[in-house]
This record gives structure tokens, C-alpha cells and sequence, in this order.
């Protein structure tokens, strides 16, 4: 039997909206008017987007790419990049290898949502979350091997990936709170998808205009079956509004 759990379209006692307040809405406006003049007062217009950009000129930066590996293995990198230097491609690898790692994670949870509340009609199941996550985890296996192959230390926080880490930290969230859906954790890991897709894109571009055929090749492949996941949690989505349109209507209609 499925079961059902609540979901955000049932009507409920939500009182964050400022028109629940009638008396303290216009205070709750006013105060954000004075608080806004306080930053950024009459006499010094753009004073606080002049503190921004200084803020923003500081000195620092998201990380560095790790030193390389022994001389033997930096050479190597190089034969393989056609001389080409191989930090960029180890930072955007960096990258990748955190969001798979992310992703595997994210489809744990997800199991955990279809066990505790169940799918719905045509929805995700355990078969179809699980072989995601195996090919999101055989994709981060597969970029460590390339990693090393460079001298790279797979495990190292690069400057991409500490991007991609801070970027994705919401969807992370989501699926890790209890609160949230199966059908909310799909919209979470939807976003998740997208951004993956297009990593792996910006990654085979990298690899080809480096010259190397061979990860090239390998990412093509991790790019044709992360289009395949963004397909899966597409439609089960769709399956999802209309099985929830069903079951609306079911509740609506009149007995008999």
C-alpha cells in the first residue's frame, strides 16, 4: 500500500506571510525602510555598495590547486595534456569528483524518503534510485582514477570545488531534512541534476581542448547517463502533479 505523507500544498496554519499581521505588516515595512537608510544614508548615497566592492577586492580566494605529485608523474600529466599545464583540469576535476560524491550522498537520502513515506503512482522506486546513485558513484571512482593519473590528490578541496560545495549546500540540506518530501527531495535533486549536466559538459570541453581522447571519451560516456538521471527525475516529477491532481479530485468528488 503507498503511503502518503503531507506535502506543502495542503492547507495549514502558516502565519509567515506579512498579511497575517495587518497591525504589525506596516511596522515590519517601516523598519526595513530605516534599517535599509542606515547602510546607506542621504548624505553618503553608495557608501554601502562602496563597502561591498572593497570587501569584494580583499586578498583571498576559494582555495588553491594542491602542489603536484613526484616529477616523473607531473611530466607524464603534461605527455598527457600535450604539454599543456594540468592545473585547471585538476581543479575542474576537483570539482567533479566532490559533486559525485555529494550526489551519491543525496541519493542515500533520497532511499530514505521513498522508505519512510512511499512513492506514488509511476514515481520513483527503489531500483530506479538506486541505479542513479551506482553510476553517480561508478562517475566518482572513475574521476579519481583520472585524478591520480595527473599526480592529483582526489580527496584535495580545490578551488572549483569549494565553488560547487558552497553552490549546492541548500539542495544538501534538503534532502537531509526531515521535514521534506520524497516529492520536495526530487525538486532538490532536480537542481542537483541540471548543475551536474552541465559540469560534465564544461569538463569535455576542457579535456578536448587539452587533446586527451581518452578522458574525453569517459566523459561523454558519464555525460550520456547523467542526461538519462535528469530524464528519470523529469518525469517523476510530472507522475508526481499528476497523481497528486488524482488524488485531489478523488477527495473532492461526491460519495457515490
Amino acid at each position: 500500500m503507498t503511503k502518503r505523507k503531507n506535502d506543502s500544498s495542503k492547507l495549514g496554519m502558516n502565519r509567515t506571510g506579512i498579511k497575517a499581521s495587518p497591525k504589525n505588516g506596516p511596522r515590519m515595512i517601516e523598519g526595513a525602510e530605516k534599517l535599509t537608510l542606515a547602510y546607506v544614508p542621504e548624505d553618503e548615497e553608495g557608501s554601502y555598495v562602496r563597502m561591498m566592492v572593497r570587501g569584494a577586492s580583499m586578498e583571498g580566494t576559494m582555495g588553491s590547486v594542491p602542489p603536484p605529485g613526484p616529477k616523473g608523474m607531473v611530466k607524464t600529466a603534461a605527455k598527457m595534456l600535450g604539454g599543456r599545464d594540468p592545473n585547471l583540469l585538476i581543479d575542474k576535476l576537483g570539482a567533479r569528483i566532490a559533486f559525485e560524491r555529494t550526489g551519491v550522498r543525496l541519493y542515500d537520502a533520497a532511499l530514505v524518503k521513498l522508505a519512510a513515506t512511499g512513492s506514488w503512482e509511476d514515481g520513483p522506486d527503489v531500483e530506479g534510485l538506486r541505479h542513479i546513485r551506482e553510476e553517480e558513484h561508478a562517475h566518482f571512482l572513475m574521476l579519481c582514477e583520472c585524478m591520480e593519473s595527473l599526480g592529483g590528490d582526489p580527496t584535495a578541496m580545490t578551488p572549483a570545488a569549494n565553488t560547487e560545495a558552497m553552490a549546492s549546500e541548500g539542495v544538501v540540506k534538503l534532502l537531509a531534512d526531515p521535514r521534506s518530501s520524497l516529492s520536495q527531495a526530487l525538486e532538490g535533486l532536480l537542481i542537483a541534476e541540471l548543475a551536474d549536466r552541465d559540469g560534465w559538459m564544461g569538463l569535455i570541453h576542457l579535456a578536448r581542448a587539452m587533446g586527451n581522447d581518452d578522458f574525453v571519451q569517459r566523459f561523454e560516456q558519464a555525460h550520456l547517463e547523467e542526461e538519462e538521471h535528469l530524464r528519470m527525475i523529469r518525469t517523476w516529477m510530472q507522475q508526481r502533479i499528476a497523481d497528486a491532481s488524482r488524488f485531489e479530485l478523488e477527495e473532492q468528488a461526491p460519495p457515490g
